[in-house]
């Protein structure tokens, strides 16, 4: 076997959430391009639909199922498409998230348990039912998108950047419950040029800033982190679980503070 050969899955079948645009979509391609067959999921049908032509076209099986991961009852359905539509389940790529920054003393205990909720909840409860199909088929690999925020700090990310971070300690602590069959590992992406990031993207000084402050001076691609997803879920990735890729261009620091101010001594915010 080259080393080419090893960043192979040919044969694999992979289930990808958040498939629609962005970092779900380049993964589910490139999973495709590397020889797997896919199931894509997210909840615009317009959206998932193309990335699974894609797919076809490169002459690969695809299947797009319309579905939001915060339905925990619907999320069997997906790895049950999976075995019934492809034969078989090997990996899972859990992307599916995200959050909107908060001013802390803005942010209910219910928009922190809802931010909890969609990033690590649905990849928890995803992962217990993928599991036994990838049993069934072998073994598998599992690979949950995180943030760098879930280890750097700033204002207003204490929803999200709490809960990426959980989902990481979530990454090591399943890869030890599933080893050695099911690896399990992460991703903690930085400043990555998605449709997410389109309010600052169309502001050139914006752009500008966020370049600056990343060491290796750009933003990052969709397809940085899919070469990052098929590595781990290849033979080239087959000695890695519990262990986290931090594909964020070198940044040790937020690469766009939001500027929100100090809290006011006597003010509202003292108040409480």
């Amino acid at each position: 076997m080259t080393i080419g050969d090893m960043f192979r899955v040919d044969g694999s079948v992979a289930l990808v959430t958040g498939a629609g645009r962005g970092i779900g979509r380049a993964s589910a391609i490139a999973l495709a391009e590397a020889g797997a067959d896919v199931v894509v999921t997210a909840r615009t049908a317009e959206q998932v639909e193309d990335t699974a032509e894609v797919i076809r076209s490169l002459g690969r099986r695809a299947v797009a199922v319309v579905a939001d991961v915060n339905d925990l009852e619907g999320l069997a359905a997906l790895p049950a498409t999976a075995l019934e539509e492809l034969g078989r389940l090997d990996i899972l790529v859990n992307n599916a998230g995200g959050s909107f920054p908060k001013p802390l003393l803005e942010t209910s205990a219910r928009s922190f348990e809802l931010a909890f909720h969609f990033n690590v909840t649905t990849a928890f409860e995803l992962t217990k039912l993928s599991v036994p199909a990838m049993l069934a088929s072998g073994g598998g690999s599992i690979v949950n998108i995180s943030s760098a925020i879930g280890r750097l700090s700033d204002r207003g990310f204490a929803a999200y950047g709490t809960a990426k971070a959980a989902l990481t300690h979530l990454t090591r602590l399943t890869a030890c419950d599933l080893a050695p069959h099911v690896r399990v590992n992460g991703i903690a992406v930085g400043s990555v040029a998605t449709s997410a990031l389109d309010v600052v993207l169309v502001d050139d000084g914006l752009r500008s800033q966020m370049e600056e402050a990343t060491p290796l001076r750009r933003l990052g691609r969709p397809e940085d982190i899919a070469a990052g997803v098929v590595y781990l879920c290849s033979d080239a990735g087959s000695f890695l679980t519990g262990k986290l890729l931090e594909i964020d261009g070198g940044v040790e620091s937020p690469t766009l503070g939001l500027g929100l101010p100090d809290l006011e001594l006597g003010g509202e915010d003292a108040g409480l």
